[in-house]
């Protein structure tokens, strides 16, 4: 198993070095792809993944990626508003077919795995949105490795222990700070490249622990839907990870803290 997780991790980072150095179309796409993944195993949980409810769904997520490209929306809110008054004419003309809690988590699916995902692809257009776009990963990834590392050495006190009994206040302090000396040292390495200068380099640092802290929300979030419905893992796509929610929960809700905390102190 552990040769197993191994493996497909190292293939998950080689991927995402090379969507996220490529950009523009293709990781557009590819994040679009990723998103409506991620939906279908969140969806599946709730038997919605294959109904109405969820083509409404994944067809308002293309026309919302399709104007992120296009600019063709200047008001997204419009964008959604159509989206859920279809969710509810599906849900009042089909009636009883769909309960109550499957309409909400159609829209909540929209924009927990979907339009925040998205941030990924918009965080590359930002100035020097080659070099953040790796905050993402680097925050996520390595404030999880860093809590797990100091959790295992010198964890005693348990931050959620009904929902994570091995996550460790000491652990998430561990995270945090990991997670803001990590990308104090990738922009240190890559000052010259990103045109940085100390003040900007203490700015992204403090970004990554906040991001970071907010990470460890976002991967105890997807674990209390799991234990809500009781189930191990959200799909089985990624060898020793489970699916895409269970290997991207944290990145979910980093990617657009790193984007508007960049966007309003960097820009």
């Amino acid at each position: 198993m552990f040769k197993t997780r191994l493996l497909s991790g190292i293939v998950l980072v080689i991927l995402a070095i090379i969507l996220i150095v490529t950009g523009g179309d293709v990781l557009l796409f590819s994040t679009y792809i990723i998103s409506c993944i991620g939906m279908f195993e969140l969806y599946r949980i709730f038997k919605i993944e294959k109904s109405l409810l969820a083509y409404f769904s994944y067809a308002a997520l293309l026309v919302f990626y399709c104007s992120l490209r296009w600019q063709f929306l200047d008001d997204k809110m419009l964008l959604f508003m159509g989206y859920m008054i279809m969710l509810m004419f599906v849900y009042v003309l089909s009636y009883p077919k769909y309960r109550a809690k499957q309409l909400m988590a159609s829209f909540f699916g929209l924009f927990y795995v979907g339009v925040m995902l998205s941030y990924v692809y918009q965080i590359r257009t930002l100035n020097n949105g080659l070099y953040l776009a790796f905050l993402i990963f680097l925050c996520s990834w390595g404030c999880d490795t860093c809590a797990y590392c100091v959790g295992i050495l010198i964890g005693k006190h348990k931050m959620a222990p009904k929902l994570s009994p091995k996550k460790s206040i000491e652990g998430a302090v561990g995270g945090v700070a990991g997670a803001a000396l990590l990308t104090a040292l990738y922009c240190t390495i890559l000052r010259q490249q990103m045109g940085t200068d100390v003040k900007e380099i203490c700015i992204l640092s403090a970004i990554a622990a906040v991001a970071g802290l907010i990470s460890m929300v976002g991967d105890l979030c997807a674990s209390a839907i799991k234990r809500n419905y009781d189930i191990k893992d959200y799909g089985h796509l990624i060898p020793g990870h489970g699916g895409i929610l269970d290997r991207f929960d944290s990145m979910i809700i980093t990617a657009p803290i790193i984007y508007y905390l960049s966007y309003y102190f960097l820009t």
